[in-house]
């Protein structure tokens, strides 16, 4: 049914909007209740981030992107680097409880908001906009971050947002006027110590994974371990008749160098097959068309400790022909795309059942922990064998028959045990980061309506 919805001309004149979308009865928010001012009130920046080229490599200041922007926060576990002048940097350099807001992409991209609480010095891209609220102002950072996270910020950012064919945008001029509500200093400091024990919480989780890998890499000695690149080195031709391969990277030393770590650990290898099982990509969903279902994709994953972040929900009929696989609660899955290698998740109990993409493997552990098979999954272990089975031109992949080649170290029972119990206490830590930010919302919006 179509929905009719009339406004005054001098309403539109405010705004200077004449899209019929942006006065969606969807969007409708009383201001009258309350107190509310444009969120430009409280501000000391509203700033554009830097245009240029990124590079892998660790010259200059780390730069976050939109893909940095976490559950409210911003994680520097996939960041990339830039190389700027002294000034610019300056110009650019992000300081405590900075915010930023993404202002432009896919449209369920757009607003996505984070804020910085990390050491160190970082600066931001073109496609985000950094807040930064004044001192002693009546609005405190955290709670202007969360703010913008609940139905009341989001319902402005849909609003503002202008829509092209593939894109959203929101400029910082009308960012600048979305409207705050202004709730007492009491229960913003307590939406405050939410946010902090948040991220408390994450950093928690992070120092516990890592806690995790050490451990493995110790124990099969490739603690510090760091293979060398080659840019020239000799292959057997034999060798390349075996393999069927005569891309020079398949023979890259660095790759080999870890094999051969794998087959001297002194408890023994197998066959990674041997010790999970690979699951076929054969389920089919259309044949479900009005179930619904939860979606996971390569974006979806925390690469950090291996979780699944968010999904999408879709309906049976609505899926994309690449949502062949259905999870279960233990499985590992794995990218199987060159540059993604490293998008590997635990499934959760939560997440069982759900959908995901055949850009991943998906692997079912028979004679091995489900914690300690993603944290071998993560590691240069299992990393640096994939990276050189990868094959192809346009879309660089790992082969599924290659998987049979792909060797696992027979780590003891017991030091099993441990590095599951670490990536069990990291996700935990994890899922109270996220019960945190639920309340922290919550609490926010619960103030407003009570206004």
């Amino acid at each position: 049914m179509a929905v009719v919805s009339v406004e005054k001309l001098s309403e539109a004149g405010n705004y200077h909007r004449l899209d019929a979308e942006f006065y969606q009865p969807q969007y409708f928010i009383d201001f009258s209740k309350g107190q509310w001012e444009p969120i430009k009130k409280f501000l000391d920046v509203c700033q554009y981030g830097i245009s240029q080229a990124m590079i892998e490599e660790p010259k200059g200041p780390p730069i976050f992107r939109m893909d940095d922007i976490k559950d409210c926060f911003l994680l520097d576990d996939e960041v990339k680097y830039i190389e700027i002048p002294e000034q610019v940097f300056k110009q650019f350099r992000l300081e405590i409880d900075d915010i930023l807001f993404n202002r432009v992409n896919a449209e369920e991209f757009v607003g996505r908001t984070g804020i910085f609480k990390l050491k160190g010095d970082y600066v931001f891209a073109s496609y985000l906009i950094r807040l930064r609220v004044k001192p002693d102002s009546k609005i405190l950072p955290d709670y202007l971050n969360i703010f913008l996270n609940t139905k009341f910020g989001k319902k402005q950012i849909h609003r503002f947002s202008r829509r092209a064919v593939n894109q959203a945008n929101v400029n910082a001029e009308e960012l600048k006027n979305f409207k705050i509500a202004i709730i007492s200093v009491e229960i913003q400091k307590e939406i405050s110590q939410l946010s902090n024990e948040t991220w408390a919480k994450i950093e928690l989780s992070k120092s516990l994974y890592s806690q995790a890998e050490n451990l493995l890499l110790e124990v099969l000695g490739l603690k510090g371990f760091k293979p060398k690149y080659e840019l020239s080195y000799v292959a057997n031709l034999s060798k390349a008749f075996g393999a069927h391969r005569v891309d020079a990277e398949h023979y890259q030393p660095a790759y080999e160098e870890v094999i051969k770590r794998i087959l001297n650990y002194q408890n023994g290898h197998a066959k990674l097959l041997s010790y999970a099982e690979s699951i076929k990509p054969d389920f089919d969903p259309s044949k479900y068309p009005d179930k619904p279902f939860s979606y996971v994709e390569l974006a979806d994953i925390d690469a950090s400790i291996g979780v699944i972040h968010s999904v999408s929900e879709i309906k049976g009929e609505e899926t994309p022909s690449r949502a062949r696989r259905i999870l279960r609660k233990d499985d590992v899955i794995v990218s199987s795309v060159e540059g993604s290698l490293e998008k590997v998740a635990l499934v959760s109990k939560e997440y069982e059942g759900s959908l995901a993409s055949t850009g991943f493997f998906q692997f079912r552990p028979r004679k091995i922990l489900p914690g300690v098979l993603l944290v071998l999954s993560k590691s240069i272990v299992l990393q640096m064998q994939l990276k050189k089975e990868c094959t192809g031109t346009i879309l660089t992949a790992v082969p599924n028959e290659s998987l049979k080649r792909i060797l696992v170290p027979i780590i003891p029972i017991k030091i099993q045990q441990k590095i599951a119990l670490l990536v069990q206490q990291s996700h935990e830590a994890r899922k109270k980061a996220k019960e945190l930010l639920g309340e922290a919302k919550g609490k926010v919006e619960e103030a407003i309506e009570k206004t």
